[in-house]
């Protein structure tokens, strides 16, 4: 899955600098060019990798180094704390129309996992909400 995919890639780049006694502005570039590319690879729009890429770069630059963590730790704290403000760090219930039919539709690239993320939601919904989900493919080869 591409998101698996991304997260494995994203965490390599951060393990070549976590633990490490010293960073300098190269160090952090050169793994901002790693996670720029992981995630204009895994179809990220490219000014919200833009944006998020600067904010991270600006963070790691002035931020002040915790007692307990070494530099690289603490740009991996950065990212972390950018990606769940990018990504939102609530979680938000399912909304269901009153008393009729509601539709979600999941959207994404070929071999994504649109159809696996919908037999998990269904499952889901069937187990915790009681509820009969009919799914309907509604792409082109089916």
């Amino acid at each position: 899955m591409p998101f698996e995919s991304l997260s494995e890639r994203i965490q390599m780049s951060l393990r070549r600098i976590t633990g490490r006694g010293r960073l300098n502005e190269n160090d952090i570039d050169e793994m901002m060019k790693e996670v720029r590319l992981s995630l204009l690879e895994a179809d990220v729009n490219y000014k919200v990798v833009r944006d998020f890429t600067k904010e991270v770069k600006e963070k790691a630059l002035g931020e002040k180094i915790m007692k307990s963590l070494t530099p690289g730790d603490m740009v991996v704290k950065v990212v972390h704390d950018e990606l769940k403000k990018l990504m939102g760090d609530k979680a938000v219930d399912v909304a269901y129309k009153a008393g009729g039919l509601s539709v979600f539709m999941l959207v994404g690239l070929q071999g994504a996992g649109k159809t696996t993320q919908c037999g998990k939601l269904a499952n889901f919904l069937r187990k915790r909400d009681s509820k009969k989900p009919m799914l309907i493919a509604a792409d082109i080869y089916r």
